[in-house]
């Protein structure tokens, strides 16, 4: 099981943990929510707890909590700008299915 992130996710994420002055990386989990069932959530972490799977990609962890790994093993998190949007993309190889909106999913 492996979760990684770009040169360019990790780099935000870096920024972001400078700015906050703290943080030990970066939580990737799922939760029940939307048209399609899961949605992503990403939330700093100050510290790790014991169960929590730790990836690291160019320097930044990536924390990932055990009931949220089954449906995020082989993600790569990406931050792209389009336009004058900018934000994380998830390219999860385990999607089956999105709703109209994009902001949920289902496996």
């Amino acid at each position: 099981m492996a979760i990684s992130m770009t040169e360019a996710a990790a780099q935000h994420v870096r920024r972001s943990l400078d700015g906050r002055g703290k943080g030990e990386g970066i939580r990737l989990g799922v939760r029940t929510t939307g048209c399609s069932g899961l949605a992503y959530v990403l939330e700093f972490v100050d510290e790790a707890q014991s169960e929590d799977q730790v990836f690291e990609s160019h320097g930044v962890k990536v924390i990932i909590d055990p009931k949220s790994l089954v449906y995020l093993d082989g993600t790569e998190l990406d931050f792209v700008k389009e336009g004058l949007n900018e934000g994380f993309k998830f390219n999860n190889p385990n999607v089956r299915g999105e709703c109209g909106c994009g902001e949920s999913f289902n496996i």
